[in-house]
């Protein structure tokens, strides 16, 4: 009888977590989910500006945003300097987060699509994109 009413306690818990979680995700409004971004956005470039080329790092890019109509806004430049599966998760989730605000907040754009790098240079240890 003991084990049923905890199971009972544990389920209801994890029940009302989830609803309380999923509840204050619904209630943000447009302006704290811009404000989300941006922070996201800054840490992202703080990241990214850290990078450094030279011979035992090669540069790379990662398409960065998600416009209403599809796509990224740009590309980031980066180098294998820095942790990219940190800057690959942390753009991953940022590109979702856009998706949701861009469609909860009705955010409309144009529907170009920039053009990724072909090749790169490093200069003064910084990745240089070449279109």
């Amino acid at each position: 009888m003991k084990k049923s009413t905890l199971f009972f306690i544990i389920i209801s818990s994890i029940l009302l977590l989830m609803a309380t979680t999923c509840e204050d995700d619904i209630m943000l409004t447009c302006e704290d989910r811009l404000d989300s971004l941006n922070e996201l956005e800054l840490e992202i470039e703080n990241l990214v500006n850290g990078s450094e080329c030279g011979e035992n790092f090669e540069c790379r890019y990662i398409a960065f945003g998600s416009k209403p109509c599809g796509g990224p806004w740009s590309y980031l430049i980066y180098s294998t300097s820095i942790d990219t599966l940190k800057l690959e998760r942390l753009v991953d989730r940022y590109n979702a987060n856009e998706d949701i605000y861009n469609f909860e907040c009705n955010v409309v754009s144009d529907c170009s699509i920039p053009n990724p790098p072909i090749d790169f240079e490093c200069e003064n240890n910084k990745c240089i994109p070449i279109f």
